[in-house]
């Protein structure tokens, strides 16, 4: 039985990122972590938008809720359509207020919805991150 070319990548790729001193790098289309805590500067917007708005006084400091739902949860299963609609609109009956009206939440959406997809993704590790500095 022959291994596949690209389940002999995926095996390799494995084995890097598990090499001690290697920086492990999580590359999608809406963000770039590193190391589990080192983020783009646009995921970065996402996390600063996060406290600026205070989301943790209901979702908890590391998304996993409290009266607020686990956002860790959450953006497994919504759709972003679903999560900018429920930030912009707000969800008053279960108590979440709208930020349709917050200029610093309409403006970073995207930003926000990267950051909590990468903690929700796993590849964020920890809730507070840091910018990713180019060596």
């Amino acid at each position: 039985m022959s291994i596949k070319p690209i389940t002999a990548l995926a095996l390799a790729l494995t084995v890097l990122a598990c090499a001690p001193g290697m920086a492990q790098t999580v590359k999608t289309d809406l963000y770039t972590v590193t190391d589990g805590y080192k983020v783009d500067p646009d995921t970065m917007k996402g996390f600063r938008t996060w406290r600026q708005a205070a989301c943790d006084r209901c979702h908890g400091a590391n998304q996993e809720g409290m009266v607020g739902p686990s956002l860790v949860n959450s953006l497994k299963v919504l759709t972003k359509e679903e999560f900018v609609k429920t930030v912009r609109d707000g969800r008053l009956e279960k108590g979440m207020q709208s930020f349709g009206t917050s200029k610093t939440v309409m403006d970073n959406l995207d930003f926000l919805y990267a950051y909590l997809k990468g903690r929700s993704d796993g590849a964020i590790t920890r809730s507070k991150v840091e910018e990713f500095k180019p060596q």
